[in-house]
């Protein structure tokens, strides 16, 4: 993989410059990104490209479904870790046993769990960066500036809402690539752990 790395950056760069998609912030090396506004299948490719324009190979949280078939060897050969979304937990655990050991543990989440509009973000990343002790990266897209690339890198406290405040106050300028599937950045826990169990219940 090492020899690869060259070719895969030099490629990586091309596509961005061919695109004209401009690219800002720091990448980071290891930790957790959270990759918004979820809004298209493209925002994982442009994720990855940007990332390995910086020879940078992390692994991709992507639903299991999209594992079988040809598909699925492509998803692995790039990183793509298939999560079950009926019992996302147990793939948490297995990445929190593995970031401990692995000083360049990265891995990309799309918090919004599906390009679709919703009410609120998958609580994944949050409890993932909670269990590792692991700083959180704010990775975005944004269609309308052609923009994307990499904010802040924060430590979570456990104090769900003053740390989805922070996370909301970077992506409030953030639009997707499609705005008016952009789902406002929000935790069910930041409502109480008797509201999020009705919620989760209720699908």
């Amino acid at each position: 993989m090492t020899e690869r790395m060259p070719v895969r950056r030099a490629a990586a760069r091309a596509a961005l410059r061919l695109a004209r998609w401009r690219t800002v912030g720091e990448v980071p090396r290891s930790g957790i990104i959270v990759g918004a506004p979820h809004t298209s299948n493209w925002d994982w490719v442009a994720m990855l490209v940007l990332l390995w324009s910086h020879e940078v190979r992390p692994r991709v949280l992507v639903k299991q479904e999209l594992f079988r078939g040809p598909l699925g060897w492509l998803l692995r050969s790039t990183g793509g870790v298939p999560v079950d979304r009926v019992a996302p937990g147990s793939v948490v655990q297995q990445l929190s046993d593995q970031a401990r050991g692995d000083e360049s543990f990265l891995i990309v989440l799309a918090a919004e769990g599906t390009r679709s509009k919703g009410s609120h973000w998958k609580s994944g990343f949050y409890r993932l960066a909670r269990q590792t002790g692991l700083p959180l990266s704010l990775g975005f897209i944004d269609g309308p500036s052609r923009t994307l690339g990499f904010g802040p890198t924060v430590r979570l406290t456990g104090d769900v809402r003053s740390d989805m405040d922070v996370v909301r106050t970077f992506y409030a300028d953030k639009r997707g690539v499609h705005p008016e599937l952009r789902t406002e950045p929000r935790l069910r826990e930041e409502e109480g752990p008797a509201q999020a169990r009705a919620e989760d219940a209720a699908g």
